[in-house]
This record gives C-alpha cells, structure tokens and sequence, in this order.
C-alpha cells in the first residue's frame, strides 16, 4: 500500500486552507484539527496526531521541498515491481484510490508529454474499459451512441469474471501501447463539479495481457500474466445545485466505493482471522507433541467460517474480484490532499488503506501445466531416489530391512517415469 500527497489546491487554498499532514520516512501524520479548533483541547482525549505507517509515502506538495517524490521516483518504486512481477509470470493489479482532485489519473496515467511506463514487451493484449453509472463500455471500440453501454459482465468457472464482446487488442511496442491509452482516456466521461474541474465520472481499467514463450526442460512453453491499471472515479459529496446527471452519477460511484470498501474490509478480516487460526493451531499442536499422554483439544480453525464477501454487488468490485483476494499481487495508491479543508476525506482514506495493508493475497506464476506437472515428477523421482540410495546405505549395514518398502519405492520411481515419457510424447 502506498500514499501519494498531491499538492494543495487552489480552491483549497482560496478557503485559507493549511497543510494539516506530514511525512516521516513510511508514517503519514494528520492534525487532528477537530481537537486544535477547540479552546478547551487541553482536556481532550482524543489524539492530536494521528499516524498511520505503509510501504511507502510519497510527499508532492512542494517541489521546492527536499522530500519531494516526482513521477520518475514512484514509477522507480511501483512501476518496476509491475513489471518485475508480470515477466515473472504472476498477475498484477494496480489501483488508485481517492477523493476526486487528489491526483490518482495523473498518478496512474501520468502527461501526454511525460509517459513514464516504458517497457518493450514480445507479444501483448491490450483492452481498456469505463465503468460508468455501474455499466461496462469499450473505450477501445466505436459503438453506436444511442446504445453505448451493451457489454456484459459474465463468470467463467476457472478465469474468473470477463467482459462479454470485449474487444483485444494486438500490440508490439511502448508506441502502441501509449496510442490505446491516449485513445481510451480521450473517450472517458468527465465534467466539471464543485472540487474538480475535469472530474473523471468513471472508473477506468486498462489490462495487459502478457505471454512470455520459453524453454524450459527441452519443451516449448508459455508464461501467461495479467496487469491491471485501475483508476477509480473520485468520492464526493453531493450537492444539491448539481444537476439530475451529475446527481445520479455521484451516487453511483459512492455505491461502487463502498462495496469497494466492505469488500476491502472483508478481506482483512478473513485474511487476520486466517492468520490467528493458523497460530492458535500452531500453538495447540506444540503443545500436544509436548503433553502425548494428554487428551486431543482438536483443531480451532473449524470454529469459525470466513465471512461472506460481496463481491457481485458492485460491478467493479466483481470485475477485480481475482486482484482483491485472488491470484494477484495487488498494489493500492491512496492519493490524498492535505489541506484542512480535506481533512474527513484524507483521514477516510488512510483508514481505507490501513485496512488493505491487512489483505493476504497468494499469487502464483501462471505457467503451462504440462510443464508444471513434468517439473514435480522430476523433484518426485529424485526425492525418490535419494531415499533409495539411503536405504541402500542403511541394507549394507543392516539386514533386518524390509525388502517390500524397498521395491515399492523402485516401482514408484519407474511410473513415475513413465508418466514423464507420456507426456513428452503427448507434446
């Protein structure tokens, strides 16, 4: 999880605004200007600084200031890691999240003049969808205005939820990757509120299909990754001067945030309910290794189940469903302002991101299962054979051995290589 503090705003600081936030090393600090705005604070309980510490907090308020991370130093942090991780073969997820105006577009997609994801990759697949008033559209494709949001959300039992007539695209270079960006961010709906002025009323997710081919053990294979750029449409308050549109469209992305946030928090309960359980049995099997003659007091992680996460009741929340607590490494950018004015929005958002840094994903690299299964038959026969030679070591000096155990390790070394010899001749 990371924290990206933008720079104060002029609205902000045309309502005499302050910088209420400041950052030590990994810890993020917020006044707490509800206890300072009262005279008799001397009394109060409450904190007057908060603190909340994540992998990394990137201070862009002022470019005079030494602390100062530019766009170069956070895609040095993330975008390198994104892309570590895809050639390795796992999947990816990147998302920003944050108050509308805190900077998350310009963190994810950076400036027509200042691209910084440079990469050059063999073969890709590039699509690039909107989420808007909880309906999928193509950004990629030109569709019929009347009837612009057609496209269906669908679960396949084993790749998970998929966009219906979601259109791929085949691209070979940085350039072509930048055009599709450029293309899709020029069809996203914006307007105009009371914070931002080129609001972004959708969220956006831009996915990269990667296939490495490779060699590995004298057959062709393929690594197969996924990286996902998610950027979220701002939270906000309504207000009643907005008109029917901008009305329907706020409540709709608030909807999605907040599915978004329970799906979150479920998440990190599972996940540290996990964890304890795994712990408690730890413990409990100790002790019973320890006390043989006592009796067994059985397995604690039965007691309780998991809860129930919603994933479906939200389109985005069912579109991430694998990179919120599936097969991905996923990375949060909370993006903040930290001006007084901001301070409800700012102090949701670090416990929205405290509450992500507890979620335990298990990613795995996405490679070809023939390969895989050819790869654990080799470790299997050689685990085999070395205990073979150990019993042969323990035969000479011993001849109480049971020759039975003997040949039905030597039977399993041999199917085990016939399965090998199958599959080559499979393939």
């Amino acid at each position: 999880v990371f924290i990206y503090f933008s720079a104060v705003r002029s609205r902000e600081s045309a309502e005499g605004g302050r910088v209420i936030v400041e950052v030590d090393d990994k810890v993020a600090k917020v006044r707490n200007i509800k206890v300072d705005s009262r005279l008799d604070s001397t009394w109060d309980s409450r904190e007057k600084i908060v603190a909340f510490s994540f992998d990394y907090c990137y201070w862009s308020v002022d470019p005079e200031d030494p602390k100062y991370a530019s766009q170069e130093m956070v895609f040095q942090d993330l975008g390198t890691s994104v892309l570590s991780g895809a050639f390795k073969g796992y999947n990816i997820c990147l998302f920003a999240y944050g108050q509308t105006g805190s900077g998350k577009t310009y963190t994810m997609m950076g400036t027509p003049v200042s691209y910084t994801i440079r990469f050059t990759l063999r073969v890709e697949g590039g699509i690039f969808l909107e989420i808007y008033n909880e309906r999928v559209r193509d950004l990629l494709k030109q569709s019929d205005r009347k009837k612009p949001y057609t496209l269906r959300v669908r679960e396949h039992p084993e790749t998970g939820p998929y966009v219906q007539g979601l259109t791929q695209h085949l691209v070979t270079d940085y350039k072509q990757v930048v055009e599709l960006l450029e293309e899709g961010i020029a069809k996203r709906i914006t307007a105009a509120t009371h914070i931002h002025n080129a609001s972004s009323r959708s969220h956006a997710i831009f996915t990269i299909h990667y296939t490495q081919a490779i060699l590995e053990n004298n057959l062709p294979s393929e690594i197969a990754s996924k990286i996902n750029l998610v950027d979220l449409a701002g939270s906000e308050r309504a207000d009643p001067s907005y008109c029917k549109d901008r009305i329907t469209e706020g409540a709709n992305i608030n909807k999605s945030l907040v599915t978004l946030g329970i799906v979150i928090s479920t998440l990190a309960q599972n996940s540290q309910m996990f964890s304890s359980c795994q712990s408690i049995n730890t413990i409990t099997s100790e002790g019973e290794s320890s006390h043989a003659d006592s009796p067994s007091t059985g397995s604690i992680s039965g007691t309780r189940r998991p809860a129930y996460i919603p994933y479906r009741d939200s389109i985005l929340t069912w579109l991430l469903k694998d990179s919120l607590g599936g097969n991905s490494k996923t990375i949060m950018i909370a993006t903040i302002s930290p001006a007084s004015s901001s301070y409800n929005e700012t102090m949701s958002t670090l416990r929205y991101a405290s509450n992500a840094k507890n979620i335990i994903n298990k990613p795995r690299v996405n490679e070809d299962a023939n390969v895989k299964l050819i790869r654990e038959l080799r470790e299997e026969i050689d685990r085999l054979k070395t205990m073979l030679m150990s019993f042969e070591l323990v035969r000479r000096n011993s001849s109480q051995l049971d020759d039975d155990r003997d040949g039905n390790l030597t039977e399993l070394v041999l199917q085990n290589e016939m399965k090998v010899c199958l599959i080559y001749l499979m393939l």
